[in-house]
């Protein structure tokens, strides 16, 4: 198998597991005694850690390159799931979480995501890289869904589902060993200074930054929580509804190379994302909970459309030897800030208004799209000046 194949088939055999867990955290961790208020805390912390991650990782990885870093996560997740399996006290069940990198959102954000988008744009050609990045996708949404039906449908045991987990560290763990080894040059790395995309990438970090701040007021577990006690949905209606809406946020990458190619990257970044927070704000204000699923489902048909096309922008925008730490600096922006909404998110649920954390995140995001969208017109701008530098 080629590195892109690869990558392909850990994504899908890691986002199987996630796209339960993530639903199925929140509603353990409740029915083994935390309340709404520690389950912003124990979603905060499991975010942290996996920016914890993504730090850690960032300077291996540009000396070593992705390989050996991958296959330490995969190992740990393998511990993970071991922790799950071995104890049902909640600070253990949020540690297993911790140290398994869980996806507590729809998608994916952390250490694998980054690492994983340089292997991809590395084992592609350029005009062929919004296309991979949309399968690269597309693949995690739809294994993601496939793991909610799986749930819904047919597994109820949560030992068997984190001895799933388990087999699913190992798989990635076998699988990443067959990455081609790539050390970046080590002359390269001791001579070059400071990154020359350094500024560039910062800037975006800062943006991104705000975007997940955003994104951790609704990430997935907090929203399924707020579906249970706004309108009452059982659990298996939560794995319908999340399975639907991971399946329809896949569908929606399908549409992103194709908009890429006659709108350019970063308008189809921008308006997408922001016609599908008007629609997370119509959530927040639903009257009953067909209305709420519906404007949540035609959210998610376009929310992801600025994924693969944020993601190959970035890869594009800066050199070979600096995509490692580009990729992970700007995805550890994104997860540390998001790390900060959950536990805001938990009390206003717990002893506030329901539905601000959806409103607030879904304001922060319209924000976002529109200062993404000034930021890199005026570098347009500037570039097309005479005499500007």
């Amino acid at each position: 198998m080629n590195d892109v194949t690869i990558v392909l088939c850990a994504k899908a055999v890691r986002t199987l597991c996630y796209g339960y867990l993530g639903v199925l955290f929140p509603v353990y961790v409740v029915e083994h005694g935390l309340p709404s208020a520690g389950l912003g805390v124990a979603v905060t912390l499991t975010l942290a850690s996996t920016a914890a991650f993504t730090f850690a990782a960032r300077r291996p990885a540009a000396r070593s390159g992705p390989r050996p870093v991958l296959m330490a996560l995969s190992v740990a997740i393998v511990a993970s799931a071991m922790l799950f399996l071995a104890t049902d006290h909640v600070a253990a069940i949020v540690l297993a979480a911790m140290l398994g990198n869980l996806a507590v959102g729809i998608g994916e954000a952390g250490p694998f995501l980054a690492l994983e988008q340089v292997v991809v744009s590395r084992g592609v050609e350029r005009d062929d890289l919004a296309r991979t990045m949309s399968v690269y996708n597309l693949v995690g949404y739809i294994s993601a869904a496939a793991g909610s039906a799986l749930v819904a449908r047919w597994l109820r045991t949560p030992s068997t589902l984190f001895l799933l987990f388990l087999c699913s560290g190992l798989a990635q763990l076998a699988l990443y060993s067959q990455l081609r080894h790539r050390a970046p040059d080590a002359d390269v790395h001791e001579n070059a200074g400071p990154p020359r995309s350094g500024p560039l990438v910062r800037r975006l970090g800062a943006l991104f930054a705000l975007d997940s701040l955003a994104g951790g007021l609704v990430v997935q577990s907090l929203l399924a929580h707020w579906f249970r006690v706004r309108f009452g949905l059982s659990v298996d209606a939560l794995f319908i509804v999340f399975g639907t809406t991971q399946l329809l946020s896949g569908l929606s990458l399908l549409v992103a190379p194709w908009l890429s190619r006659r709108l350019g990257l970063v308008n189809t970044m921008v308006f997408s994302h922001l016609i599908s927070n008007l629609f997370l704000i119509g959530v927040a204000v639903a009257p009953a909970a067909p209305v709420a699923i519906g404007l949540l489902f035609a959210r998610h048909l376009l929310s992801q459309i600025d994924v693969p096309t944020r993601q190959t922008f970035l890869m594009l925008v800066v050199p070979d030897d600096e995509r490692e730490s580009a990729a992970t600096f700007t995805t550890m922006t994104r997860t540390v800030a998001q790390a900060c909404s959950p536990m805001v998110a938990g009390w206003a649920m717990h002893g506030a208004w329901l539905a601000a954390p959806l409103i607030a995140g879904g304001a922060l995001k319209i924000v976002y799209d529109l200062a993404l969208w000034m930021m890199i017109r005026r570098a347009e701008d500037a570039a097309r000046t005479p005499g500007a530098p």
